[in-house]
């Protein structure tokens, strides 16, 4: 079946089963591999894009269940002009393997947008679904709550 979607401000039109997940869609079809294949069960968070705002598992997603506008990491700032929460993970060097990274930003970004002046326990609860091998942890909260203080200082 043939749908057109809305991803990253470019609209794509794609013919594949309704029940393809979108993560596929975005990698194999669109070619947009910053979204990662982690568990497949949703459990992991690698795989976290957003549609319409609202941070989703885009492994859960099937292509006929798309409601809305799809984010990407791709699309949520570019390398020369980054998103504020993509800035703070640069600067409190975030990532070491980096494989969980995309679907870390995209979480935490829709946290920030739903609760500009998250509390550590926020920041917790949000981001209790997105695994990291590494355990950078704390350098997450930290760019998280650095992000937070950016976004409220251009407010």
């Amino acid at each position: 079946m043939s749908k057109r979607l809305l991803i990253n401000g470019s609209v794509h039109d794609v013919d594949l089963p309704d029940n393809v997940p979108l993560l596929w869609v975005l990698r194999d079809e669109v070619g947009l591999t910053g979204t990662k294949f982690g568990c497949g069960a949703g459990a992991c968070g690698a795989c976290t894009v957003h549609i319409d705002g609202e941070a989703v598992r885009s492994c859960q997603i099937t292509l006929v269940d798309v409601w809305g506008e799809v984010t990407t990491i791709e699309g949520l700032g570019t390398p020369t002009n980054m998103a504020i929460i993509q800035q703070a993970w640069v600067d409190h060097q975030v990532a070491q393997c980096g494989y969980c990274q995309s679907g870390q930003i995209m979480n935490a970004s829709a946290l920030l947008h739903e609760t500009p002046q998250a509390t550590d326990q926020d920041i917790d609860d949000a981001m209790k679904g997105n695994l990291c091998r590494c355990g950078t942890y704390p350098r997450i909260r930290a760019a998280i709550k650095d992000a937070a203080q950016r976004i409220s200082e251009k407010v």
